[in-house]
């Protein structure tokens, strides 16, 4: 069922964000990959608005349900989110990063607008679902919470939050999912080398905080294309480009205590594992227009 639920994902998200197949197809022609089953999938990530009926208790319900775990808590201040990452049941999944807007920290104006359209959903959808019926489930994750947003609120939010309009537009769409870079062949498998594979192909890389976001340990490295402009129509017909999703990249180190592993024997738990905020925090950005203007 996870399985199912993953692969449905992952092909809407194909389909809707040139950006991954395009970057697909540049590995394999590299040689670097044979398909695109041979990525390792780091992790996906969801936004979502924090109300009490919806937000990262509500959506977390499903992938508790499939196994995973829920791990450590982040927070980011300025752009008023809290975020929790989650371990999944077995080493073949992503991991999954689940962000919420602290709707009660925006301005009263932006609140009335989200509320607006939130307390449309009466009560916390999951409970409504058979989270054994994977269709069911897959066909929830693309389906429309509330009513399609006027452009004026859209921009009134964009204004405030940039993430909360992106939000209110997409729903749960899937924001992201990230390459493992570390597992590439040699010459490609460090994000310094694999951005410079991304650039030489024309991808658009988000540069807040540089363009390689490092953990102060050293040890989690991330980077990521700026969010294509895909076509949005409002409520009423107006129609613009907004920022749709972007693709991530992950370099996890080896950990100092399996140094001497042999490079054939390393396996995911011996890696760096989890998330870094100051990472998060500048990838966030890549749906932001301080970044997709450089795609437009």
């Amino acid at each position: 069922m996870l399985q199912e639920v993953l692969n449905g994902l992952m092909s809407r998200y194909q389909e809707r964000v040139p950006d991954v197949s395009a970057v697909i197809a540049a590995m394999v022609s590299k040689g670097l990959i044979g398909k695109a089953d041979d990525i390792e999938n780091d992790h996906i990530a969801f936004r979502t608005m924090g109300v009490p009926q919806l937000g990262v208790q509500s959506l977390e319900k499903i992938f508790l349900h499939y196994g995973y775990t829920k791990m450590d808590h982040y927070y980011f201040a300025s752009k008023k989110l809290d975020a929790w990452w989650y371990a999944p049941p077995l080493p073949k999944y992503p991991r999954i990063f689940i962000s919420e807007l602290r709707v009660k920290d925006l301005s009263q104006a932006a609140q009335d607008i989200i509320i607006s359209y939130t307390d449309e959903v009466k009560v916390d959808p999951v409970t409504l679902l058979d989270l054994d019926d994977s269709k069911a489930v897959d066909t929830f994750l693309h389906s429309g919470l509330w009513r399609t947003p006027t452009l004026a609120d859209f921009q009134t939010l964009a204004a405030e939050s940039e993430y909360a309009a992106w939000v209110i537009y997409n729903r749960y769409y899937l924001n992201h999912f990230t390459v493992s870079v570390h597992n590439l062949p040699a010459g490609y498998n460090t994000i310094a080398e694999f951005n410079q594979f991304l650039e030489q192909n024309g991808f658009i890389l988000n540069d807040a905080g540089g363009k390689i976001k490092t953990s102060p340990d050293g040890k989690l490295l991330q980077s990521a294309t700026v969010a294509g402009m895909i076509p949005a129509t409002f409520a009423g017909g107006d129609t613009i480009k907004i920022a749709g999703s972007y693709v991530e990249f992950a370099e996890r180190k080896v950990l100092p205590e399996f140094a001497d592993l042999p490079a054939t024997a390393i396996r995911r738990e011996h890696r760096r594992e989890g998330f870094e905020a100051g990472n998060a925090d500048k990838i966030f950005e890549s749906t932001y227009s301080t970044q997709t203007k450089k795609s437009s």
